[in-house]
């Protein structure tokens, strides 16, 4: 079997675009990946095509070949757009491969250590009652129990810190006194702390009420702060998104800096990459909760590596029911009792529909620093 073509499309969700990867083969088999969108999605899209010649002509079943040739001609490390564009690649390769065989991707990785996957989904509200609602309805329908939220009722930027303090407080109180005390509430503070103190105020505020985890309150580059941090935390400290291949993950597993890291199946390197993370991960007793704001494919390719690895945790998730991403694939992931079930179906277990994918056309999207009350920019 060899590769004859690496495809692109930018398939618009909503108001962002989405890279999804088709890779087509000799023997009439051809397999789906998704990649990170990191921004300018043009660039990941460019990179993709750029490296595309490297694997036509190649055994798509050969994937630890071909992601060390990749890495090797790239001969520096290609960062997140990079990244994101072998991601998307390799995961295809993944699809034939399962395909090819006849069996699920995850038979392939050594089989399923467990049946299904459960997730959490962000939500939001503008008070705790309606973000209790939001939950309680999204439970209702999916079963979910696990939920991720933002932990500032008050603008960081223009409020005195320990007033944001107390008000997320006072906040997640009110919603654990309005939700069943088994569901999980984790809290994500999006990098948006410089000062690793605040960071460790503002976990001291919530620990009191049970936090399934705290995510990245700083920066991911200095890795003694998040290990001074984690010392310090009453509270499970997860981290990851930003973090690429098993040697920046292990730089922060040694340093025993964090509880729970959160790799991106569409930025670190693919499901191969991942897996060699997650192995790492396991040696340092820490899990794996991976990040995963992505459409349906994404998705799909989560679910095998979290079939096949001990340690997982759960899965971040993005319902695609009732929009657009729903259309992208024959028969997307949808929860059942707040898991995905596995399929036995060959490959990632969906298929992708070109003409769904391509049925809008691609609006550039750009993400924006916020202005501080100085003047200065703040972290997104």
């Amino acid at each position: 079997m060899k590769i004859t073509a690496v495809k692109t499309f930018l398939a618009m969700a909503q108001t962002r675009g989405r890279i999804l990867v088709k890779v087509e083969t000799d023997e009439n088999i051809h397999g789906w990946g998704e990649a990170y969108s990191v921004g300018p999605e043009l660039g990941v899209q460019q990179i993709v095509e750029y490296v595309a010649p490297w694997f036509v002509g190649e055994d798509p079943r050969r994937i630890e070949y071909l992601m060390m040739k990749t890495h090797q001609q790239f001969r520096f490390p290609p960062g997140g757009a990079g990244l994101a564009a072998v991601s998307g690649i390799e995961h295809a390769l993944w699809d034939i491969s399962g395909k090819a065989a006849n069996l699920p991707v995850y038979l392939l990785l050594g089989g399923h250590v467990r049946d299904r996957v459960r997730v959490y989904q962000s939500i939001g509200g503008k008070t705790a009652e309606a973000t209790a609602e939001n939950s309680q309805r999204l439970h209702e329908k999916w079963g979910l129990t696990a939920f991720k939220l933002k932990p500032y009722q008050k603008d960081p930027e223009t409020t005195r810190w320990g007033e944001v303090c107390q008000a997320a407080a006072t906040y997640f109180e009110a919603l654990r006194s309005r939700t069943p005390s088994d569901w999980e509430f984790a809290f994500d503070a999006h990098a948006q702390i410089f000062e690793p103190i605040r960071a460790l105020q503002l976990a001291q505020a919530l620990a009191p009420y049970d936090p399934f985890f705290y995510e990245e309150p700083l920066r991911p580059e200095h890795t003694p702060a998040w290990a001074r941090l984690r010392q310090q935390m009453p509270v499970p400290l997860a981290t990851g998104e930003c973090l690429y291949t098993r040697f920046e993950f292990l730089d922060i597993l040694a340093a025993q800096a964090v509880d729970i890291i959160q790799p991106d199946i569409c930025i670190c390197g693919g499901l191969l990459e991942m897996r060699k993370i997650a192995d790492i991960a396991a040696a340092h007793y820490v899990t794996v909760a991976p990040h995963n704001p992505m459409g349906p494919v994404a998705t799909a390719v989560n679910v095998h590596f979290a079939a096949a690895i001990h340690n997982f945790k759960i899965l971040e998730y993005v319902n695609p029911a009732g929009t657009l991403m729903e259309t992208w694939v024959d028969e997307p992931y949808l929860p059942k009792d707040g898991y995905l079930e596995l399929r036995e179906r060959p490959g990632l277990g969906i298929d992708v529909d070109e003409a769904a994918i391509t049925a809008l056309p691609y609006a550039p999207w750009q993400r924006t620093a916020p202005l501080r009350p100085d003047g200065a920019t703040g972290y997104i």
